[in-house]
């Protein structure tokens, strides 16, 4: 018997990265999966990748109009939600001397609108006893340099899960956060990019912090995902957990 047989999540950011190891992970497992992504192109590749038991529904989670467009499509193919990841996120590295109010407000918009609003309009079809699970990080607990505005939304994101596991109980509906730390991902490198040294030399400078001495892999992440989606966990909720190396324990 899979660990996932049967189950219908939604999957937010589900294009690339972590939400696209994790819908592989998940239809692996045996779920069906909706999963979104801002640029249809990269939608396309990714729904093609995962293979089967997938539907692609392009849109921005900071955009209430494109959320309330998913969950009509999964209400019409579906008519339910046993899992939701909101994994969608922006990260850029930029010093505290050049972050705008325009980038400040965007990252806002996407990582903690967006994850309010995923949840909020997700509620008529998940599930009593679903999961649901939000990405985190590990700059929402660790002063990063660059880092300050993501990190400040991910600590609003953990804040958030902790106020979601309050609010659900009477539907035991369990909320959880997963936050990596570095993980080799395109958005990871993405960011990189914008510093002053290569991508293999700025991967090379973060090893030190990282007690397991390497950066992580979405698969890895993707693992940790589907324990929280599972019955495995069917009585943790409220947590925060960290697939980082160790690096917010140090």
């Amino acid at each position: 018997m899979k660990r996932l047989e049967g189950k219908v999540a939604v999957i937010t950011g589900g294009n690339s990265g972590i939400g696209l190891a994790t819908a592989q992970k998940f239809v692996e497992e045996g779920a069906y999966v909706f999963v979104t992504g801002r640029r249809q192109s990269e939608l396309n590749k990714a729904v093609k990748q995962i293979g089967k038991n997938v539907t692609g529904v392009q849109g921005d989670v900071s955009n209430l109009a494109d959320l309330d467009r998913l969950y009509d499509t999964v209400k019409e193919q579906k008519g339910r939600i046993d899992i939701l990841f909101a994994n969608a996120g922006i990260m850029d590295l930029l010093p505290l001397e050049t972050v705008s109010e325009t980038y400040f407000d965007k990252t806002f918009s996407v990582n903690v609108k967006g994850v309010f609003f995923t949840v909020q309009k997700s509620l008529p079809l998940v599930n009593n006893g679903g999961s649901i699970v939000l990405t985190g990080s590990v700059a929402g607990s660790k002063g990063m340099s660059g880092l300050s505005v993501y990190g400040a939304t991910k600590a609003a994101v953990r804040s958030l899960a902790r106020s979601f596991t309050a609010e659900l109980k009477n539907r035991k509906i369990r909320v959880n956060v997963i936050s990596p730390g570095r993980i080799d991902t395109p958005a990871a490198s993405a960011a990189i990019s914008g510093l002053q040294a290569s991508e293999e030399q700025a991967k090379i400078g973060v090893l030190d912090s990282i007690p397991l001495g390497r950066m992580g892999s979405p698969d890895e992440v993707a693992n940790a995902v589907l324990f929280l989606a599972s019955d495995d966990t069917s009585f943790i909720t409220g947590i925060e957990l960290f697939v980082d190396g160790g690096r917010a324990q140090i």
